[in-house]
């Protein structure tokens, strides 16, 4: 794969950018303390904003691996304040696969922005970066997670049971794959 790093992205109503320490707070008050909007995730609820600039420090640190992928999501009306966060949260470079990961605050439920996101990044890593397949996964019992997937025009390719785990302990786990090809199909039509 061609590795750029995180780069400035745009939507229609969205910037994603790199992390700065200044969102830490943002990123505590908007998302990250919420046990509602982490119940599904594989990291902990942050108990102090102290724990949400540790993590903004590292992700800081870690744009300077053009292979870290990791993107504020801002609306534009609002570019100062991050409202969630998507990311190659991992990737396997023998069959240049990526694996998506994102959270978005209670607040912006319901309004499309988390699949804005996602397809916001799926040109830009098929196309530049040169990934074959964009996968993620979700609990089965968050089928909201899938309906952004299924939007994004990822493909269900079944659940694995008792394969992951998450905030609710060992969980099943709804496998969705993007595939290059598939990609390149739909933008012909």
């Amino acid at each position: 794969m061609n590795h750029l790093g995180t780069v400035n992205l745009e939507t229609e109503r969205l910037i994603l950018r790199k992390f700065k320490l200044s969102d830490a707070e943002a990123l505590y008050n908007n998302w990250a303390n919420d046990s509602e909007v982490t119940k599904f995730l594989t990291w902990p609820t942050h108990t102090s904003v102290e724990i949400s600039e540790i993590v903004v420090n590292d992700w800081v640190n870690s744009y300077a691996d053009n292979k870290f992928y990791q993107w504020a999501i801002v609306l534009k009306e609002n570019q100062n304040e991050p409202v969630g966060s998507i990311s190659v949260v991992h990737m396997d470079e023998e069959i240049n696969m990526v694996h998506i990961g994102y959270c978005i605050g209670r607040k912006w439920w319901h309004q499309g922005i988390t699949s804005e996101a996602f397809a916001g990044i799926i040109p830009f890593l098929i196309e530049e970066v040169g990934a074959k397949r964009i996968e993620s996964r979700h609990d089965p019992k968050n089928p909201n997670s899938g309906k952004v997937m299924l939007k994004c025009g990822l493909t269900y390719e079944g659940t694995l049971r008792n394969a992951d785990k998450n905030n609710q302990g060992i969980c099943d786990a709804s496998m969705y794959g993007l595939l290059a090809d598939e990609y390149y199909n739909s933008i012909k039509k």
